[in-house]
């Protein structure tokens, strides 16, 4: 049996990510297991105490009302370290803070996490050590070439954990249910039944103060190239063995080696935009270009499409479609399949048969199948009608997943290492047509649907 985790190190313990979403999903997860012990300890370059760092830690797990004995041990063992993350005599001193297995969590941007992967070469380092990193994995494919073979220097690749927290969603764990536990659906999830999958993550939010990391990555880096591509490779995969880290790694690996864009075209299979001034629910906002900190001869595109077609046996020629933007008028988080029509309609039924489509929402989580059911009225005439079932939040937020897993040495929510590279690979083609604008950028007022001449996706 794998050795839990006994200490979690948290590297950039003084950024948002950490008190905004990593200590709040601890607490959910220690207050939902109060028989799991975790010592936290944090790093960074300030001048914090151990006090300051407990405070920080309480005032994280209030937000999601966390208690119990987990939490009150949790907080009596916490240690601060003041360090350099790049400096191997300082993250010696780090892991000497540790006891039993220790996960290191890089909460800090990708390059000093790159340095103090080079740091710890010089270090033994501690017995069954985790990594535990966030996206990006790189910043192109060759780049996450040499990000993987940095990390093999340092740990096998089973105690790496590079974190999508996407796929930590219950949403998207529960398309493994749906799926595989219904015998209605995966007889039909194929391109002979299927026309076509589109996967929308729009947003009302705009650029919200993360001009320093978004104005360098864009939409297509920030959403499709990561979170995106691995919901489709749980919509596209293959049925594994066992829910086990190594099988789902294996088949959602096999999807992504088969996509490439559509018709292997990167200009007409793409889209971007970005928005300019408008109003959403009442707060103005300024053109993308004007906002604090974004350079314009950038071409940052805050909205981004684009289809891919899986070149396997199941999926031949059905477009995938994934799209993600910001400063939307309407927050859209779904999974839209769209089954192909009815072979033939008798004559005598009235009305317009439209495709029958199943709906998953991501947040807040539910399905909707979409039929032509004959209506209440004319008993010829057809009518949609919905079933809708609503999943519930589940017992974890997304980063509680994640963290679940780091702790009980579980990567099965986890990217593997080749599969980053694969993602890199398949949007490189789109990422070097667009910095050649050989894609124009398409402005949308913000608060609109976007750019007017896209045509609607679901």
């Amino acid at each position: 049996m794998t050795q839990s985790v006994s200490t979690l190190v948290i590297l950039g313990a003084t950024g948002d990510l950490t008190s905004r979403l990593l200590l709040p999903a601890l607490g959910q997860l220690l207050t939902n297991e109060p028989e799991r012990r975790v010592k936290l300890v944090g790093s960074g370059m300030q001048e914090w105490t151990d006090a300051h760092w407990r405070s920080v830690i309480r005032a994280s797990f209030k937000t999601v009302k966390a208690s119990g004995p987990a939490v009150d041990a949790a907080l009596k063992a916490v240690e601060y370290v003041q360090a350099d993350a790049t400096s191997a005599d300082d993250l010696k001193r780090i892991f000497d803070a540790g006891t039993g297995k220790t996960a290191l969590y890089f909460a800090v941007p990708p390059a000093v996490a790159a340095r103090a992967c080079a740091a710890m070469e010089k270090l033994d380092l501690p017995t069954g050590l985790v990594l535990v990193l966030e996206k990006p994995f790189g910043t192109d494919e060759k780049s996450a070439i040499a990000l993987n073979k940095e990390l093999a220097k340092l740990v096998p690749e089973n105690q790496i954990h590079r974190v999508d927290h996407f796929l930590g969603q219950s949403t998207v764990l529960n398309l493994l249910g749906l799926r595989f536990a219904n015998r209605i659906f995966e007889p039909l999830w194929s391109s002979e039944h299927i026309e076509r999958v589109d996967v929308i993550y729009d947003e009302t939010l705009a650029l919200e103060g993360r001009a320093r990391y978004y104005d360098q990555a864009g939409a297509l880096i920030d959403m499709i190239q990561s979170h995106l591509l691995q919901v489709m490779a749980v919509i596209a995969m293959e049925p594994p063995s066992t829910l086990g880290a190594q099988d789902l790694w294996d088949a959602k690996a096999i999807v992504l080696r088969a996509t490439r864009s559509m018709n292997g075209d990167p200009v007409a299979s793409s889209r971007r935009g970005r928005y300019t001034k408008g109003t959403i629910d009442g707060r103005s906002l300024p053109s993308y270009v004007d906002e604090e900190g974004v350079d314009p001869s950038r071409n940052t595109e805050t909205l981004a499409e684009a289809t891919f077609e899986v070149q396997n046996w199941r999926w031949a020629g059905v477009p995938f479609t994934l799209r993600s933007g910001k400063a939307l008028g309407e927050r859209r988080r779904e999974i839209v399949i769209t089954f192909r029509p009815a072979q033939h309609v008798p004559t005598g039924l009235k009305g317009v048969e439209q495709p029958t489509k199943l709906r998953i929402m991501l947040g807040p989580d539910a399905m909707e199948l979409e039929l032509n059911i004959n209506g209440p009225g004319d008993p010829f005439h057809l009518e949609r009608a919905e079933l809708t079932v609503e999943f519930g939040p589940g017992q974890l937020v997304a980063y509680g997943e994640v963290l679940a897993g780091v702790l009980d040495g579980d990567s099965s929510l986890s990217v593997r290492g080749d599969t980053a590279v694969e993602c890199w690979r398949i949007v490189g083609p789109i990422v070097d047509a667009w910095a050649k604008n050989k894609v124009p950028i398409d402005d949308y007022r913000a608060g609109s649907a976007g750019p007017k001449s896209w045509p609607p996706l679901g």
